[in-house]
């Protein structure tokens, strides 16, 4: 029986590609759901691209209805990944998945994570707070924004003269290249 993971985005989906691209031809582990909160998400197109159905949802039926639970219980869903969601999960559905629910950060977490610290907001902090390095955190979600335990942090130098530009291609070639390989080493330990 196949392992299925569920992703869930808000933006481009970058990350979220680069996690269907692994699994395009595996035997035991497929991407068998993209969710959005954003009708206009281009994540939207990628899982297309990859014949894998989507599910477009608002505040309402996320936070006030079981609908997105059953959706991923009849699925039979093992892990969900975050990559750029940018809602708090609800607490019916950490508690329904406990430790299966991961999220990607674009810094070094404790530092600039919280409400409102996404993509360039968080970029702009790091430039702005004259870090010597940057780098990203992938971590277990819990019920506040970025607190959940770690699992792997990468960094990257920043060179006198980066830019938001040049920090936020250094931060995502780390985040293709370790996200896939973290979401398999935790979706192979998960036990059907």
């Amino acid at each position: 029986m196949k392992k299925r993971i569920a992703i869930f985005a808000s933006g481009s989906g970058s990350n979220a590609q680069k996690i269907m691209e692994l699994y395009k031809r595996s035997p035991d582990v497929e991407v068998a759901l993209v969710l959005t909160n954003n009708p206009d998400a281009y994540v939207l197109q990628r899982a297309d691209n990859f014949e894998i159905p989507s599910h477009v949802f608002d505040r309402h039926e996320f936070y006030h209805t079981d609908t997105i639970i059953d959706m991923l219980k009849n699925l039979d869903i093992d892990l969900i990944v975050l990559a750029g969601f940018l809602w708090l999960i609800p607490k019916n559905l950490i508690h329904e998945y406990p430790g299966r629910i991961i999220n990607i950060h674009p810094a070094l977490l404790p530092k600039f994570g919280g409400k409102g610290m996404y993509g360039d907001h968080v970029h702009n902090a790091v430039l702005a707070g004259g870090e010597a390095e940057g780098g990203i955190t992938i971590h277990y979600v819990n019920e506040q924004y970025d607190e959940g335990e770690y699992i792997y942090q990468g960094r990257y130098k920043i060179e006198p003269g980066d830019t938001l530009e040049t920090i936020k291609f250094k931060g995502q070639q780390l985040e293709h290249l370790h996200y896939p390989r973290i979401v398999d080493t935790i979706i192979r330990k998960i036990r059907k």
